[in-house]
């Protein structure tokens, strides 16, 4: 299980983008995550007509490693760390460091 995952809301800790937020688009194998609008690059792109690409210089997301992104607790407005937890029925959930609350409801 994953400490990090698709769609959940992160703070960037680290590098240029330090202090902002945005929503895992993927998590890829080699511990890395894409986030969305975050380490955005200028990529110059060449035109390929078959599959519908235009040419020019284009902005996209970079992968950030995943040790320099915090889940977001909206009960504390900050980055928090992630700890794992069994509940009485035998699911294993993610639940924030600071308050022992529940990241997954369902």
């Amino acid at each position: 299980m994953r400490r990090i995952r698709q769609g959940d809301d992160v703070v960037v800790i680290a590098g240029k983008d330090k202090g902002r937020r945005g929503t895992v688009l993927r998590v890829l194998d080699n511990d890395r995550v894409l986030v969305q609008n975050v380490n955005m690059v200028k990529k110059h792109q060449k035109p390929n007509p078959y599959a519908g690409v235009s040419g020019g210089i284009i902005d996209k997301e970079m992968p950030l490693h995943a040790s320099n992104v915090m889940l977001y607790n909206p009960a504390s407005g900050k980055g928090d760390r992630v700890g794992f937890r069994a509940l009485e029925d035998g699911r294993k959930v993610r639940v924030y460091k600071s308050n022992n609350e529940v990241v997954d409801a369902s």
